[in-house]
């Protein structure tokens, strides 16, 4: 059955944007333009009014736009009733996940998932908060895995588990003999920054702010757009930062940095599952979201 047209059709119409549509479906804005126009030769009228800002549905494309959510949700269906009567569990699961699920908790559930499951086929994209929910919301992924809170609109959010934002060190560090430092002592160090808009760093305003420290309280030697650069500039002796243990766990278990908790309360947050009220799930879905919920996580970090 040829539902691509269709998922490009409803992903441009929920994004309002050719371009953004092309970015969420891997296509480039020239292949997406295609695709509508096929659909608009065959129906012999315009789906979309491009004259203004926003890319918006036509007429023609409301009824288009219903259909067709109700067409793709019957493909899901069927495929699903298929799957349960013939006992058969494959398929292709697609999972959105935001940075530090999608690059260090993902890889090894999946291939855990897989080792159980060899004929499902799992596609991982990895982006921002925001890119997972546009993913979600236009049917380009099954399930979604981000830290901290969304919007719930038509999602349904359940808490999968939590993460610990700990303070990385170089094992050469004075406090490299401690398991905790206080927050406060934090504001005496060259510290390494997240880049502003990062999920991890508003949690560590949040947190400072809670007990009456900012960032222009810190020592901020640098400010860096990733994980792996800070873990890299802590390393090499340039700084101390605060990252999540997950994406430390690694570095731990080689020595290479030494993973402090904060002693007047450990900084948490959740990593959030999430997917779309009204979609119907496959059958392969179904069993990988029933693998996540009773997957033992901690075996990760010990």
């Amino acid at each position: 059955m040829e539902d691509h047209k269709l998922k490009v059709f409803c992903t441009v119409a929920e994004t309002r944007s050719f371009s953004k549509a092309s970015e969420i479906i891997h296509l480039t804005q020239p292949a997406v333009s295609l695709q509508i126009q096929a659909l608009e030769e065959l129906y012999e009228t315009k789906l979309f009014d491009r004259a203004s800002n926003n890319v918006i549905l036509t007429p023609a494309g409301e009824i288009l736009y219903k259909y067709a959510k109700e067409i793709l949700s019957l493909y899901a269906s069927a495929s699903k009733n298929i799957g349960e009567l013939t006992g058969l569990v494959k398929g292709s699961i697609c999972v959105g996940a935001s940075t530090t699920i999608g690059n260090y908790l993902l890889p090894s559930v999946i291939a855990d998932f897989k080792k159980n499951h060899p004929k499902i086929r799992v596609h991982l994209l990895v982006g921002n908060t925001k890119r997972i929910v546009e993913l979600l919301n236009s049917g380009n992924v099954d399930i979604g895995l981000v830290e901290g809170d969304v919007t719930k609109q038509k999602l349904i959010a359940e808490k999968l588990i939590r993460d610990e934002l700990v303070v990385v060190i170089s094992p050469l560090h004075p406090w490299s003999h401690k398991k905790e430092v206080s927050i406060f002592d934090l504001t005496k160090e060259p510290f390494i920054l997240r880049e502003e808009g990062s999920g991890t760093r508003q949690i560590i305003e949040k947190y400072l702010n809670k007990h009456g420290i900012s960032t222009h309280d810190m020592k901020v030697t640098l400010v860096l757009g990733s994980t792996e650069a800070i873990k890299e500039a802590v390393e090499s002796g340039i700084g101390i930062s605060i990252v999540s243990r997950w994406a430390a766990r690694k570095e731990s278990k080689y020595e290479s940095l030494k993973l402090l908790s904060i002693k007047e309360e450990k900084m948490f947050r959740e990593f959030i599952l999430i997917f779309h009220k009204n979609a119907i799930a496959s059958h392969a879905v179904d069993e990988f979201l029933a693998y996540l919920k009773r997957y033992p996580f901690d075996k990760l970090i010990s």
